[in-house]
């Protein structure tokens, strides 16, 4: 037997278009390759979707990767993860199922024993369970009472999971369960943490199964792509990790001390690389005695189109003003500069870690509603790149 174990897609999740292409792209990947390897199923351990509520086109696109599944008679076992639950049970993937291209794995609650039964989704000798992930890791005290009434037999068993587990959370001060306290599995299939993890529980493996593509600018620095798994079952279970590599990701970092230079010194910097067609991601840090603004952030983009990078994305957030008296003197004309002016005034009177997100948060705050786009979709859209700078579940 054969299977391919699908996780954290996060369809629709990228602002830049470019970015949410190559989601797709790594999706689409994903499913092609698990049609030529063969495989009898596919786990798709949650986000799916970036939003419980994702757009038309994000929907038509993964709809149409679904019927190429159907029609190569591959089955597809879902459940919801953190973005894509929804509260009141009512979510895109319901919609999947009723067209008849998934099944989303059930549960009920037993109030008599205070337990949740998982109920098997069944293929061949294949016993499949699963329980979805919430918002702000409230599935876990849910999963400290699953129970699965099936008697651990000669059946392969496969629990289905979005959660954080102990031996990633390690010390943190987040909600997780530990995998010694999971219902017995011949296969843990894992979603929510975007890390590389295999590990076995009394011989049996425990994988995290994505990202697909990586979410966000630390995770192209740490992952650069996206991955998959592919499940073999022959006696013994082989698992083979299946990295989906569409573009190449480059890494420039580089350190200033005078904004007024530092423009220069990034494009001397950025000529020295072969950037065609790559993802650019690019370092600014250091102490500069001059503004953040006088850097020409979109003079080195205009130089980045003209090569061929494929996408350019920068991240200043260890980048600081040398601490000095600051006077807020703005010249006519110079209205645009306000509010560096006024941030830079506020880092130096209230130091502080979280200073670093004050520029990241105001730009994605500054996210406009799309035509036809409604109240509901646009919250949760903001709310998701929130998500990505606070790397909270909000």
């Amino acid at each position: 037997m054969k299977f391919s174990h699908i996780a954290d897609s996060h369809l629709g999740g990228w602002r830049q278009p470019e970015l949410q292409v190559l989601n797709l792209e790594s999706f689409r990947k994903a499913i092609d390759t698990s049609i030529e390897e063969g495989v009898e199923f596919i786990l798709f351990t949650g986000d799916l979707f970036d939003s419980a509520f994702p757009s038309i086109e994000i929907l038509k696109e993964t709809f149409n990767e679904f019927r190429k599944l159907k029609e190569a008679g591959i089955k597809s076992y879902v459940i919801a993860g953190s973005h894509d639950y929804s509260v009141s049970g009512k979510t895109f993937l319901e919609v999947l199922e009723k067209a008849g291209f998934c099944e989303i794995c059930k549960y009920e609650e037993d109030k008599e024993t205070d337990k949740i039964i998982l109920k098997p989704s069944i293929y061949k000798s294949y016993y499949i369970y699963g329980y979805p992930g919430k918002k702000s890791g409230f599935e876990v005290p849910d999963l400290k009472k699953i129970y699965i009434n099936e008697p651990y037999s000669n059946y392969f068993r496969i629990l289905m999971l979005h959660t954080t587990i102990t031996e990633v959370a390690g010390n943190l001060p987040i909600e997780s369960i530990s995998l010694q306290e999971l219902p017995k599995a011949d296969y843990y299939a894992l979603g929510h943490i975007h890390i590389d993890f295999e590990k076995e529980i009394n011989g049996k493996p425990a994988i995290y199964g994505g990202p697909t593509f990586p979410n966000n600018f630390k995770e192209l620095e740490e992952l650069k792509y996206g991955s998959f798994y592919i499940i073999n079952v022959e006696g013994y279970t082989k698992i083979t990790k299946k990295e989906i590599r569409l573009k190449e990701v480059e890494l420039v970092e580089v350190e200033i001390d005078s904004s007024l230079k530092g423009t220069e010194k990034i494009l001397k910097e950025l000529e020295k690389r072969d950037l065609k067609d790559k993802i650019v991601l690019l370092k600014v840090f250091g102490t500069i005695d001059g503004k953040i603004s006088d850097i020409k952030f979109q003079e080195i983009q205009d130089y980045l189109e003209r090569v061929g990078i494929y996408s350019f994305l920068k991240n200043i957030s260890k980048l600081e003003v040398e601490q000095k008296d600051l006077e807020i003197q703005v010249q006519s004309g110079e209205m645009d500069k306000v509010e560096d002016v006024l941030i830079e005034k506020y880092e130096k009177e209230n130091p502080s870690s979280l200073n670093e997100f004050i520029f990241p948060l105001i730009e994605a705050l500054s996210i406009e509603k799309q035509e036809g786009e409604t109240s509901s979709i646009f919250e949760s859209r903001l709310f998701g790149e929130l998500n990505k700078i606070l790397n909270l579940e909000l």
